[in-house]
């Protein structure tokens, strides 16, 4: 049985309406879902709404897509008296006045053990750090970015050839889980947040996309962890004949890293052969 308590949802990507679905099917059904404006995507750069707003418009919930938090947004979202907010990578920084709105809280999934790895980047920063274990934590939202006291958290290990590729939904299915299974505990005040420690903090680094460039020169775990880190994003590549190749496919094999498909400039996707 769910609670009845109300409450808003702010996301705005795939990470943020997955969760979102995951809710719904449990019966946890927002009140209000606020999320990006509708904004160019694609080759042909057609205006489209963000994967939340699609789901919750399916689901006959009321949506609203705030440039900022003005006093317009912030008096539509008052009027709904929700009890707490739940936030996936919605992407705004949220004003002392937004939090405040909420009596239970401002619920956020982040991924990975805090403190450890806060900010935008920490699936990526595990695998870069070649950690063999992460996590999901539910925080109740601070002032300072991630910050905030630790709700829930649960950690699983990160296989030795996993991708961000393959991490990253597994890491969303796990933290949307555990929102659901600690809801109910949470607001029947059965669960206590507990405080992070900060001198255990660590943040991490935007990406940027030359940071996909490699090295064919630096150590082989180097290389294959970027390749991990950022396999399902900016990606990796390197140059051959002053030419870009994108990598496609690569591992490890006996401390090596060995590359073996690419897709090279101006070319379709190959198999890899060393330049002799």
């Amino acid at each position: 049985m769910n609670s009845s308590s109300s409450f808003a949802f702010f996301g705005t990507p795939f990470v943020a309406s997955e969760t979102l679905a995951v809710l719904i099917a449990h019966d946890f059904i927002p009140a209000i879902v606020v999320t990006s404006p509708d904004a160019p995507k694609g080759r042909g750069l057609a205006v489209m709404p963000s994967e939340v707003k699609t789901l919750a418009l399916a689901h006959g919930i009321s949506v609203f897509t705030p440039e900022t938090f003005d006093t317009e947004i912030i008096t539509t979202i008052r009027a709904k008296k929700c009890d707490y907010a739940v936030v996936v990578a919605y992407g705004k920084i949220f004003p002392e006045e937004l939090i405040e709105l909420f009596p239970k809280g401002v619920l956020n999934i982040h991924y990975s053990l805090l403190p450890k790895y806060r900010g935008a980047t920490p699936l990526e920063s595990a695998l870069l750090a070649g950690d063999l274990t992460t996590g999901v934590t539910v925080q109740k939202m601070a002032r300072e970015v991630d910050a905030g006291d630790i709700v829930a958290q649960k950690e699983t290990p990160i296989a030795q050839a996993e991708t961000a590729r393959e991490l990253r939904p597994r890491l969303i299915e796990m933290g949307a889980q555990l929102l659901v299974d600690t809801l109910n505990k949470y607001l029947s005040g059965d669960v206590e947040p507990v405080p992070q420690d900060n001198s255990l903090a660590s943040h991490t680094k935007k990406i940027k996309k030359e940071d996909g460039l490699l090295s064919l020169d630096a150590s082989d775990e180097e290389n294959w962890r970027k390749y991990r880190a950022y396999a399902d994003g900016i990606g990796t590549y390197f140059f051959e004949n002053n030419k870009r190749i994108k990598i496609t496919k690569a591992s490890l094999k006996n401390g090596e890293f060995v590359i073996e498909r690419v897709i090279p400039e101006g070319k379709h996707e190959m198999d890899y052969k060393v330049s002799q």
